[in-house]
C-alpha cells in the first residue's frame, strides 16, 4: 500500500526557491514511478514532473524546464521537488502521485496513489 505525504509548501516572493518533498510510508516505493502535478484555483490538476523508479530518467512539462529538479532517495521513501526561480504563476496546490504503469506518463489518470498537497504561494 502507498501512502504518499507532501510538506515544504508555503509563501515565497518571486524568485526564491522551496523544495517540496513526498514520503511514501509504505515498503514498496522503489517499485513506482513517480509523478509531480500542481493544481491552481479554477483550474484542472497538471503535470509537472515525473521520475522513473530509480529517478535516473525525469521528464517535466515545458513550463518548469531549468527551474524545477525532480529527484527521489528510495533508502528514503521520498521524491523531492526543487523549485528555484519561482513566478507567480506557480501559486497552486502540488500533489505528489505513484503509479506502476511503464513509460513516461503524464496524465492524472495514469496515477493510482496521490497525497493530500502541499498550498506554495508565489507573490510578486
Amino acid at each position: 500500500q502507498v501512502q504518499l505525504v507532501e510538506s515544504g509548501g508555503g509563501l515565497v516572493q518571486a524568485g526564491g526557491s522551496l523544495r517540496l518533498s513526498c514520503v511514501d510510508s509504505g515498503r514498496t516505493f522503489s517499485m513506482y514511478r513517480m509523478g509531480w502535478f500542481r493544481q491552481a484555483p479554477g483550474e484542472e490538476r497538471k503535470f509537472v514532473a515525473r521520475l522513473s523508479r530509480n529517478g535516473d530518467t525525469t521528464n517535466y512539462a515545458d513550463s518548469v524546464k531549468g527551474r524545477f529538479t525532480a529527484s527521489r532517495d528510495n533508502a528514503k521513501n521520498t521524491v523531492y521537488l526543487q523549485m528555484n526561480s519561482l513566478k507567480p504563476e506557480d501559486t497552486a496546490i502540488y500533489f505528489c502521485a505513484a503509479t506502476m504503469r511503464m513509460g513516461v506518463r503524464t496524465q492524472v489518470y495514469d496515477y493510482n496513489y496521490w497525497g493530500q498537497g502541499t498550498q506554495v504561494t508565489v507573490s510578486s
